[in-house]
């Protein structure tokens, strides 16, 4: 007679580390355009100021 316990033996499972949710913050951000490359505006003022020194002759 044949071995029926074959059939019915229990599968082994294996379960894996839930992921870490992901943040939607930051899936939204790179989907976006690229902003403009431009210097900020306080980087502006300080050029501005530095060329108005330079050219007034800032020895003062």
């Amino acid at each position: 007679m044949a071995k029926r316990s074959h059939g019915t033996r229990q599968k082994m499972v294996f379960r894996l580390p839930a992921s870490k949710p992901r943040n939607p913050l930051a899936l939204r951000a790179r989907q976006l355009p690229a902003g403009s490359h431009r210097k900020g505006s306080g980087a502006l003022r300080a050029a501005a100021r530095r060329a108005l020194k330079k050219n007034l002759g800032g020895d003062e």
